[in-house]
């Protein structure tokens, strides 16, 4: 949970470049590779981040733009990505803007719970790095590098001399 604003736009810089890296590495191709027939596909699953930010934003009270949750993912890759970094800058811009330090012991229902705000900022972290993470299982199947996030990832190990890391 939050308590400074300022430490949420910190991860927040840190945590959507993250997501960026890891959607740029998809391909075209790759999109609907699932783990199971009825599993999410990488389109799905960077859909479904995509339209997280604004969503949860709306349910917090919060201005988030023109979104709609039950537009279906569309098929380029380009425009997944061109959206998520709209929706992006939209959390940063949304939160430095209507949020406080001290509002983020404020508390909102949200999904039927109370929540405090600096809960809200949490949970947008924690559940872009849920779901990014799937992504990179399904990357994998789908022979597509995996870059690091939190720490180099298999194909960065030779970057610093060593090998990957089993």
């Amino acid at each position: 949970m939050y308590r400074v604003v300022n430490d949420f736009l910190n991860d927040w810089k840190y945590e959507s470049e993250s997501t960026m890296k890891v959607f740029k590495n998809l391909t075209q191709e790759s999109l609907d590779q699932k783990v199971t027939p009825d599993g999410r596909s990488l389109r799905k699953l960077a859909w479904h981040i995509t339209l997280s930010n604004p969503e949860m934003l709306t349910h917090a009270g919060l201005p988030a733009g023109q979104f709609d949750e039950s537009v279906q993912p569309p098929d380029s890759l380009q425009e997944i990505l061109n959206e998520y970094e709209k929706n992006s800058l939209l959390v940063t811009k949304s939160i430095a803007e209507n949020w406080k330090d001290e509002d983020l012991i404020t508390e909102l229902n949200m999904y039927g719970e109370m929540w405090q705000k600096g809960k809200v900022l949490g949970v947008l972290i924690i559940h872009q790095a849920h779901h990014r993470a799937q992504m990179t299982v399904l990357m994998r199947q789908a022979g597509l590098k995996v870059p690091g996030i939190y720490g180099p990832s298999k194909e960065e190990w030779t970057v610093y001399g060593m090998p990957p890391q089993s």
